[in-house]
């Protein structure tokens, strides 16, 4: 069997599964946020009764996350909703934007905060749930009618996918970013490539690749309708997992016999920097061809693109350097935007760099990766045309529905932002890494 299969036979109480097999499996655990938390809700009092209690406290995990800092009494309302039911509930682990506890997006702080276990199951009403793969486990985003089933039950009903496997072979040039990888792969095989597929990372080129990087490569497996991604959990997983848990958790592998629906094969020298055009994120082609692009904003932030490891790439370019064009920085949590001013850049700390180079800051949040309401910070308007390091580049996606975004890796991104034109990186990096 492979990795998917062997957790999802684990969780069915079975000792083996077949691709399409339809099972029954224990889950781990559940996560929302404020855009489909309160739907989730009211269809689990709906079913399982006003006064209903959620199967198991400890393991329903609620992350306010997209449209936190505005006005909007529709978002603010929807807040509340989380926050009388965390109440009710006595739910430990809801993390309050009203207070010291909130965190940011949802897949990063699932990460930081623990709840990303090698072998375990997870289930997000958020598609890019998907994220947390890249811990050896099974995560995956489901609908709201299916999250109010687990929320009473802790269980599900799934079939079992097949595994496509995407290899990395070789070694990564620095000035390639695990987005271009991804953005490569989408490319090939299209936006529904791998649909209800397990996407499988391996080779050189990822295990290469320090956890945040992994995380962004599973993060958009879902752009090309997968199931779930998934990368074999290592010595970098377990290090990461153990700084901020101390629960017990299970590193699964590929039989050496396991079926595959299909291979591919890359080499890593010969992925160039990737922007994929609108309104599809599998419109991919090299930087360099899209240099007479002019660009309105540039936005460096979200779930793919807001961890620490991006804004140090950013930083790299950036330094010494003034932004021509509308720069947006949003940290994905409250602990990245802490490590603005604790790590540094040729002696200044993020925070200075990005403040030197013009850039406006934000807090930490989806912010305008879901567009959302007109003043969420970084939305689109108009017209407008975008270089973005977020997942998806649909109409409307950031904002109005005129609007054109580009996706890319913060490098790619950064030096954008330098000439107000889509730029290759490696024309602001070192000739050493090109």
């Amino acid at each position: 069997m492979t990795i998917t299969e062997k957790i999802l036979a684990k969780h069915a109480g079975q000792s083996y599964v077949n691709p399409g097999d339809n099972i029954w499996i224990d889950v781990d655990a559940l996560m929302t946020h404020d855009v489909c938390g309160p739907p989730t809700i009211g269809i689990f009092k709906k079913q399982f009764g006003k006064n209903a209690k959620v199967w198991d406290p400890e393991k329903v995990i609620i992350i306010p996350d997209h449209y936190i800092f505005t006005k909007d009494t529709h978002a603010r309302r929807n807040i509340q909703i989380l926050r009388d039911f965390a109440q009710e509930q006595k739910l430990p682990h809801f993390f309050d934007p009203g207070t010291e506890q909130y965190k940011g997006v949802c897949h990063v702080a699932m990460a930081e905060e623990g709840f990303d276990l090698p072998g375990s199951v997870l289930f997000g009403t958020d598609s890019h749930t998907c994220t947390s793969g890249a811990f050896g486990m099974f995560g995956t985003g489901i609908g709201n009618t299916d999250a109010a089933f687990v929320m009473g039950t802790g269980k599900l009903w799934v079939k079992v996918p097949e595994t496509m496997k995407f290899i990395i072979e070789g070694v990564t040039p620095p000035y390639i970013m695990a987005k271009d990888i991804i953005l490569k792969i989408i490319n090939d095989i299209g936006v529904d490539g791998a649909t209800y597929k397990a996407m499988e990372f391996d080779g050189e080129g990822v295990f290469a690749l320090n956890m945040e990087e992994r995380m962004t490569l599973c993060n958009m497996v879902i752009e090309a309708g997968g199931k779930n991604g998934v990368i074999r959990a290592d010595e970098k997983t377990v290090e990461y997992v153990k700084a901020r848990t101390d629960r017990d958790f299970e590193i699964y592998q590929n039989d050496s016999d396991a079926k595959f629906e299909s291979i591919h094969i890359f080499q890593a020298d010969k992925i160039e920097p990737m922007v994929a055009k609108p309104y599809l994120p599998s419109n991919g082609v090299p930087a360099g061809q899209l240099k007479d692009i002019q660009l309105d904003q540039c936005y460096i932030g979200s779930c793919t693109g807001g961890k620490i490891t991006d804004f140090i790439a950013a930083a790299e370019i950036l330094k010494n350097h003034q932004v021509k064009v509308k720069t947006v920085i949003v940290p994905a949590t409250r602990e990245v935007d802490a490590k603005f001013d604790s790590v540094s850049i040729d002696g200044k700390s993020l925070r200075d760099v990005f403040t030197a180079a013009g850039a406006e800051l934000g807090p930490p949040s989806c912010a305008a990766c879901l567009g959302g309401p007109p003043d969420t910070f970084g939305r689109l308007n108009s017209d407008e045309i975008c270089i973005s390091t977020t997942n998806r580049n649909f109409h409307g996606r950031m904002g109005s529905k005129k609007s054109q975004t580009y996706l890319a890796s913060p490098y790619t991104v950064a030096a954008s932002a330098i000439t107000g034109q889509i730029t290759d990186p490696r024309d602001y990096l070192d000739v050493a890494d090109s």
